[in-house]
């Protein structure tokens, strides 16, 4: 495991692009964490790293939304309303679990409930240590 202190937004932000920019297609990222912890932010920093020029936010109401613009294809996931994996699979999210290109996932926790990890999955949890203050968490899993 690899922990990472992020001091503010920008350094969770630079913290996903470094990601985003090391990608490769087929890999999962599961955010866990608080409400306001910072998953969306890490997910836009993988956006910009992948070169992803839309506006990038959480899908909440929608559950998935797709960016095409970069380098790969990113599929951005919000699991906040789905309870059980179970949900995942009827509404059609499971495809996702093994993208032509990068996927991340916020609350990962209903992803990883009895189920298999996807087959290159990074493991990511943020704790919230102060106002701004971050401790980010990850393990890759996988090929």
């Amino acid at each position: 495991m690899v922990t990472r202190i992020s001091h503010n937004p920008d350094e969770t932000l630079a913290l996903g692009e470094e990601w985003g920019r090391a990608a490769a297609s087929g890999l999962v990222i599961g955010l866990t964490g608080d409400l306001g912890a910072g998953k969306t932010q890490l997910a836009k920093g993988i956006a910009r790293g992948l070169g992803i020029t839309e506006l990038v936010h959480s899908p909440t109401f929608t559950l998935v939304s797709e960016y095409r613009s970069g380098r790969l294809p990113l599929f951005h996931l919000d699991l906040y309303r789905l309870e059980s994996r179970e949900q995942i699979i009827a509404a059609g999210l499971e495809e996702y679990l093994a993208p032509k290109g990068v996927t991340v996932v916020e609350w990962a926790e209903r992803l990883l409930d009895g189920g298999r990890l996807p087959d290159r999955f990074r493991r990511v949890r943020i704790e919230t240590v102060g106002e701004l203050e971050r401790k980010i968490t990850y393990e890759d899993s996988g090929d």
